[in-house]
C-alpha cells in the first residue's frame, strides 16, 4: 500500500532533482501536493504544468493545493482556485490546507467538498493538523489529524478518532534521521504520512527521508 503524501513546495527548474527523485518515487506514493504560489497562481506555470503530467503519467495522484483560511475564505475563490489547477494542470484532486476541526464551520466545508466533487475531482484531503469532528469524515478521503514538529509528534498521547474508510494522514517536519515515525503513524492510526528534516516557516521545501534514502 502507497503510504506517502509529499507535499514539496518547490519549483522544478529550482529543484529538479529532487522532483526527479519524487517521480521515481512513484510506486511509493500516495500522491503529490502540487503548490506552485500558494494555491495555483494567477496563470499556468509551464514547469509545473509539466511535472503534473510526469506524475499522472506514472499513476500518481496529484492534489492542488488551495488554503480555506480556516472557513475564512470566500468559497468563490476557492472553488476557483480548484478549477484552475483541473484546468492548467489536470490534478486529480485538492488538498485544502488550514480547514477548521469543530462543526462551526461544516457547512462551508460541506460546500466546497460538494465543489469539488462536481468539478471532477477524485481526491479530496482535508488538513486539519489535529484530530476533528467525526463528522469530517463523511467529506473527504484522506483526513490529515497531525501536522506539526517531531518533538510534538512524539510526545503526543494518541487521541482516539474513527474515521471509517476515510484514511487519516500524519505529516511531520523537524524529523531527525532513523526517527519512526512511520512506525508511529501506524500505532496512531494514520496510514499515510509524511517525515521531512524541515524546520521553520517552510518545511516542505525538503524532500521525506524515504525518498532521499531511496
Amino acid at each position: 500500500m502507497s503510504t506517502l503524501l509529499v507535499p514539496y513546495y518547490e519549483h522544478p527548474s529550482v529543484r529538479p532533482a529532487e522532483w526527479e527523485a519524487i517521480v521515481e518515487a512513484a510506486p511509493r506514493l500516495y500522491g503529490v501536493v502540487l503548490n506552485p504560489a500558494s494555491g495555483p497562481g494567477e496563470r499556468p506555470d509551464p514547469a509545473f504544468a509539466e511535472i503534473a503530467e510526469r506524475l499522472r503519467a506514472v499513476d500518481v495522484r496529484v492534489l492542488g493545493y488551495t488554503d480555506t483560511d480556516y472557513g475564512r475564505r470566500p468559497r468563490a475563490e476557492v472553488v476557483q482556485d480548484l478549477a484552475r489547477y483541473r484546468d492548467w494542470y489536470g490534478t486529480d484532486g485538492a488538498f485544502l490546507d488550514q480547514v477548521t476541526s469543530g462543526l462551526g464551520d461544516f457547512g462551508y466545508y460541506q460546500r466546497l467538498a460538494t465543489s469539488a466533487w462536481g468539478a471532477g475531482c477524485t481526491t479530496l484531503a482535508l488538513n486539519h493538523g489535529a484530530p476533528p469532528h467525526p463528522a469530517y469524515a463523511r467529506l473527504a478521503d484522506v483526513l490529515v489529524t497531525f501536522e506539526g514538529t517531531w518533538d510534538t509528534y512524539r510526545s503526543l498521547r494518541p487521541t482516539p478518532f474513527t474515521a471509517g474508510r476515510t484514511r487519516q494522514c500524519h505529516l511531520v517536519h523537524g524529523v531527525p534521521p532513523d526517527a519512526p515515525v512511520a512506525d508511529l503513524a501506524r500505532t496512531r492510526g494514520a496510514t499515510i504520512h509524511c517525515a521531512v528534516p524541515g524546520e521553520g516557516a517552510h518545511p516542505w521545501g525538503t524532500l521525506p527521508y524515504a525518498l532521499q534514502a531511496g
